[in-house]
């Protein structure tokens, strides 16, 4: 079937991996990157009750999680400020105007667009400032503001609901690799965005190449 569709995450995708500029911070700082983001972030492959999920989930506010998850990395052993943590992904933060022209552009051609992020109800005019939303995407589903979160499937099936296609006509687009694997799983073809997005974004071109 021909795509119809493609789904785009925000962080990692439009913008730098927030992943990776937190794996260099806490290395810089003497800690095992790895099982500081897991302190921090609980397992993002899966969708848990760590309050970083629920937080996504819009369960919780900012400040009660940050509050838990200072409590529970010092459980751990880690001497650790989320916010200062939150903070320096912010140093490192801007958008990728060569994906986001890539987004006007597929639209512009025809394709429906959207954006699945998982985020913070605090955040959403921050990031949303970022972008021309609006231009960019026929729909914006914000994890906080439906209740779910990546991988959750019920989110991709909500997108593809409202979008009215198939999971065989779409593409997603997501830096997590247990976000990617999820979108699999339910038939959607889905591309793992690294560093440097432009092999992903090359990968798309040969998928929606293929369907012509």
């Amino acid at each position: 079937m021909a795509i119809k569709a493609i789904l785009f995450d925000f962080g990692g995708v439009l913008t730098p991996s927030p992943f990776s500029t937190l794996r260099a911070w806490h290395a810089e700082q003497g800690l095992d990157p790895a099982a500081a983001l897991r302190t921090l972030f609980g397992p993002y492959d899966q969708d848990t009750d760590h309050p970083w999920h629920q937080l996504e989930r819009g369960e919780i506010s900012a400040a009660d999680a940050m509050r838990r998850i200072k409590a529970s990395a010092a459980d751990q052993g880690f001497d650790v400020d989320p916010l200062e943590v939150f903070r320096a992904v912010g140093r490192n933060f801007g958008i990728r105007k060569d994906v986001v022209a890539k987004v006007l552009a597929l639209r512009a051609a025809g394709y429906l667009t959207a954006l699945i992020t998982n985020n913070v109800r605090e955040y959403a005019d921050g990031w949303r400032g970022l972008i021309p939303a609006a231009d960019m995407f026929d729909l914006v589903l914000d994890s906080s503001a439906v209740g779910m979160r990546k991988p959750d499937p019920r989110i991709y099936r909500m997108a593809l609901q409202q979008l009215g296609v198939g999971a065989s006509e779409s593409v997603f687009l997501d830096d997590a690799p247990g976000n990617v694997e999820a979108a699999r799983t339910l038939g959607i073809h889905a591309i793992l965005v690294e560093d440097d997005p432009s092999s992903a974004l090359a990968e798309l071109d040969r998928v929606l190449g293929d369907q012509s």
